[in-house]
């Protein structure tokens, strides 16, 4: 009886019925009138199977017998009727016909099969027992390939896997020749075999590196596999699932493959024979469907990322581009539709996460280069596209509703908007499109952009990317500083307004500060944020006229001046380090990362800025008409020494010598600084 799925056979009788369990028949051909022969009890076996505890060895023995019993069947069959005699000893080619024409005709071949045209076979009468137990036996067998196939793709064993599953298919396509009508169970069964299949697929496409392994498996027969083919090939060509079963070698037709087998496997869920028995299996191959459709589009989104950098020179997008684009967008569009099926929210995030991306390398292709890899102004394009990249991030995170819901996701999408907005304003202020927007409308846009950029940088939650999101919040004070303190210095006639982008300056330029100090491997941005602040000093300094006003400002930007000791203590440990392992400080980057260029450029603005605030500190000190303190005189003294030192250094020394000198005069004024009472004085 074929009504236990599983082959289990019953042992709950006891001994003394067996007798009457015993059915007794004359002759092989009186089988097929089964009602003359029935029992009321189940016929327990007279010796148990050997039962095995390998899944592949089990298979095997379902195997054999499935082929003892088509040999018997096949034998039994009127001889006129045959196929031509086939050698058993003769592998059967697996090989899969390529060109356009083919893989059409394959395609269609594949989803025909989903919902098959049922051919009975001419050889043996429908009905007989010849007929029935033939379609037992393909189905058997298929299903001992499907479990021979899962296994070998549990055990990363691909190309086996491929042969198996392949060999399941064929059975099922000879199962269509000979029946004439196809239950819920087989078309369900089938549709896993298909589902399967697109997996293998899509394993086999990851890991191309692995193709020469995976065709030694493939190729493979033995001698079983061989004699049961033969015996498919007396009722069908077994040809229907070549495409979909071939090993073929490039990863874009492999993953187009594993997407028209789900499709396929969804077209049997769907159908009206099926549609009530699989609703759990239906929600899996959507689940599949989507899955296949990200990885094609982001396989279509990564060539549009290489076209670009394959670019010399960016003067327009190409046609090839926009179609490869459209290519990509299509698939994550359908496999949204997918997952919003079954209503999973995380993966719906992910495909809108990766919508953005694609409008981002969309939104770069847009940027216009011309031969000396110089930019133009940030493009209305450009814009559209990175906007159209925040709108699909923020669709990603009301997908998800909270971070609760799955929070590497919520972390992923909530990084990948503080980019983008990072990117958008970052391009506008350095790119200013100030030939078609006044540079106020352009302030206002670059400042809205890096407030949001902030808002979702999350300071707060410990993670990998904590000091990332550490960097570039101290990064977006510093642009906003140096943005309101260019304005400051060209706003003229509104004092109200200069007054305000004084303050913000300020504002922005100690949040900065104080997120670089916390960082330890950002010692050149540290240094930099500080000497800008030190001129920004300069400059307010410059519109005083009151020498008391004066006094308080050098001293505050002094203060600042002593801060970079925590820069150049950094860079000094970096070059020390670098010196032990090197015996030498290399002219570039350092094997920390530092670049010893950039020390070099920013010491080349420290230098002057420190020796003029000192000789403005003693200029102002020393015409003072009233008479100074005892700490006051210690201080002037301790300026006038260190200008002294500051001027006397000498510029060729090495680099590790200058910084020492640095942290040693900085040392000396560190205790000093603001501790008399010149800022109160007028």
């Amino acid at each position: 009886s074929d009504s236990d799925e599983n082959g289990s056979f019953s042992t709950t009788l006891d001994s003394q019925d067996d007798s009457k369990a015993v059915a007794i028949i004359k002759s092989v051909g009186e089988l097929s009138v089964p009602e003359k022969y029935k029992s009321t009890h189940q016929i327990r076996p007279i010796y148990a199977f050997p039962v095995s505890q390998d899944k592949e060895e089990r298979c095997r023995h379902v195997l054999s017998y499935v082929l003892k019993g088509l040999k018997a069947v096949d034998g039994s069959i009127k001889k006129e009727s045959d196929l031509p005699a086939a050698d058993p000893n003769t592998p059967i080619p697996l090989k899969y016909e390529d060109g356009s024409k083919a893989v059409e005709k394959g395609i269609a071949l594949l989803l025909d099969r989903g919902w098959p045209s049922l051919t009975p076979s001419r050889r043996m009468i429908p009905g007989s027992w010849q007929h029935r137990m033939k379609l037992q036996l393909f189905f058997k067998a298929s299903k001992a390939y499907y479990v021979l196939s899962d296994a070998a793709t549990n055990l990363l064993k691909y190309g086996r896997a491929l042969r198996y599953i392949k060999l399941a298919l064929q059975c099922h396509d000879a199962y269509c020749s000979v029946s004439s009508t196809l239950h819920s169970r087989v078309l369900l069964f089938h549709s896993q075999c298909l589902s399967l299949c697109g997996d293998i697929q899509l394993m086999l496409a990851q890991n191309a590196s692995n193709r020469a392994a995976y065709l030694e498996e493939y190729s493979y027969q033995t001698r079983e596999d061989q004699e049961v083919l033969h015996s498919l090939h007396r009722e069908s060509s077994c040809q229907a699932f070549n495409m979909a079963s071939d090993l073929a070698t490039d990863p874009e037709y492999q993953l187009f493959v594993s997407s028209k087998c789900y499709e396929a496997a969804y077209e049997l869920l769907t159908s009206g024979v099926v549609k009530e028995h699989g609703p759990e299996q239906l929600a899996q191959v959507l689940k599949r469907l989507g899955n296949i459709r990200n990885e094609i589009g982001v396989f279509y989104m990564n060539q549009a990322a290489a076209m670009q950098t394959e670019k010399e020179v960016k003067k327009s997008v190409s046609i090839a581009e926009q179609e490869i684009w459209k290519k990509s967008f299509s698939c994550f569009e359908k496999g949204m539709k997918d997952f919003e099926a079954i209503e999973d929210s995380t993966n719906t995030s992910l495909l809108l996460c990766n919508t953005g991306r694609l409008m981002r390398i969309c939104a770069q292709a847009h940027c216009a280069t011309s031969a000396d890899l110089s930019r133009g102004e940030f493009s209305p394009e450009e814009s559209l596209y990175y906007n159209k990249a925040i709108d699909y991030y923020l669709r990603a995170m009301r997908s998800l509703a909270t971070r609760g819901n799955h929070p590497a996701v919520w972390d992923s999408v909530n990084w990948e908007l503080s980019t983008t907005y990072f990117t958008l304003a970052t391009l506008l202020q350095d790119y200013a499109p100030l030939s078609r927007k006044a540079q106020e409308q352009i302030e206002r846009e670059v400042t809205e952009a890096m407030l949001k950029s902030l808002k979702y940088c999350d300071l707060q939650t410990e993670s990998a990317r904590q000091p990332l999101y550490q960097y570039r919040a101290a990064t977006i004070h510093h642009r906003l500083a140096s943005m309101y303190h260019s304005c400051f210095r060209n706003q003229v006639g509104d004092e109200h307004l200069r007054k305000q982008h004084r303050s913000l300056a300020e504002l922005h330029y100690s949040k900065a500060v104080l997120l670089f100090l916390s960082l330890k491997d950002a010692p050149c941005e540290l240094l930099r944020t500080l000497l800008e602040r030190v001129a920004f000093a300069e400059f307010t300094m410059a519109g005083q006229s009151s020498s008391g006003a004066k006094l308080k400002t050098l001293t505050g930007a002094l203060d600042v001046l002593t801060d970079t000791r925590h820069a150049f203590l950094l860079i000094h440990k970096e070059l020390l380090e670098d010196y032990t392992e090197q015996g030498r400080i290399h002219d570039g980057t350092t094997s920390s990362g530092l670049n010893t260029i950039e020390v070099m450029k920013l010491i080349g603005v420290f230098e002057p800025s420190f020796s003029f605030l000192l000789l403005q500190l003693v200029k102002l000190m020393t015409a003072m008409k009233r008479k100074l303190s005892n700490k006051d005189e210690e201080l002037l003294k301790t300026y006038k020494n260190v200008y002294s030192k500051i001027l006397r250094a000498e510029k060729t020394a090495p680099l590790l010598s200058r910084i020492e000198l640095f942290l040693d005069l900085l040392q000396q004024l560190t205790p000093k600084t603001g501790s008399g009472d010149l800022g109160a004085s007028s």
